[in-house]
């Protein structure tokens, strides 16, 4: 399997591909919790080059052709269930390391400042980048994510008990997995099984990582609230999310839009955790918008 570039970022090599022209102002795209950058599709990135974008997206560090994380002797689960518990935790990174991560690889590809959308915990990770490096964010966009307080965007139990399910080690089983996983957490109307099952085929011939997952999933949880610091953005800011979420209820969108300070709030009915094709037009309409308020 051939591999894409690395830069080298904050002590780790992230993989990560580039779309339209370098000289454009540039939309960074951070994916979410064991997604590979294959999640934010090649045509969706060529409707942001389309809007006048240079596009940039990586695979996280512990996922695909990044670099995964050693931690021999952590037990993942036993630190998950203490950082819920308001325990200390033995935690290897934090959320705040990731958006390092994401400021390092713009550092290697001399980016000065960037449009940041983020799904999932990727929008975590660009609302951590929002709080602790501002100067290096034109723009926040948050999609289907939360501020990490306890009492939003928590996921339904079913769905919850399908993302913590082990992955089976058999490759076609494993294919298998990832595209009931993509199922069950996306909206029933617009999911298309056969381009799911090209994503799934092609990030298991990348390479995945599932012990990964579990040090992302301690980061998030380990990481706590961010509603001091979202309060505190000045800087054009959009959320989006979809309705039908069951893996990070609305709740965690509306919160989030409720403490940025004038930000645009696009809800869509019929979408759940997924970015049905049918609506990328309207999400690169609604990201290059926000983009403009900071011309």
């Amino acid at each position: 399997m051939s591999r894409v570039p690395t830069a080298a970022a904050n002590e780790i090599d992230l993989s990560y591909e580039t779309f339209g022209e370098p000289s454009d102002p540039t939309v960074l795209l951070v994916m979410g919790l064991g997604a590979q950058m294959l999640s934010w599709d090649e045509g969706f990135c060529a409707l942001l080059v389309a809007r006048g974008f240079h596009v940039v997206r990586f695979d996280n560090r512990d996922i695909g052709q990044s670099t995964w994380i050693d931690t021999p002797d952590l037990d993942v689960g036993t630190a998950i269930f203490a950082a819920f518990g308001g325990e200390t935790a033995d935690v290897p990174y934090l959320l705040s390391d990731m958006a390092a991560d994401a400021v390092g690889l713009l550092d290697a590809l001399g980016i000065d400042r960037a449009h940041v959308v983020g799904a999932s915990m990727g929008g975590m990770i660009a609302q951590t980048m929002a709080i602790e490096h501002p100067g290096r964010v034109a723009s926040l966009t948050s999609i289907m994510s939360t501020t990490g307080e306890n009492t939003v965007g928590n996921p339904a139990p079913e769905v919850l008990d399908a993302l913590l399910k082990a992955r089976p080690e058999d490759p076609a089983e494993a294919i298998e997995f990832g595209v009931e996983l993509s199922r069950t957490i996306a909206c029933a109307e617009h999911f298309d099984e056969d381009a799911t099952r090209a994503r799934v085929v092609h990030e298991n011939e990348r390479g995945v990582n599932p012990l990964g997952v579990g040090r992302q999933l301690l980061a998030i949880v380990a990481s706590g609230s961010r509603a001091d610091g979202l309060a505190a953005i000045d800087l054009p800011a959009l959320v989006i999310h979809g309705r039908q979420d069951k893996l990070v209820d609305f709740s965690g969108g509306q919160r989030t839009a409720e403490l940025i300070a004038g930000t645009d709030f696009l809800a869509i009915d019929d979408m759940a955790h997924d970015l049905p094709k049918v609506h990328w037009p309207k999400i690169a309409d609604a990201i290059a918008a926000v983009a403009d308020r900071d011309a």
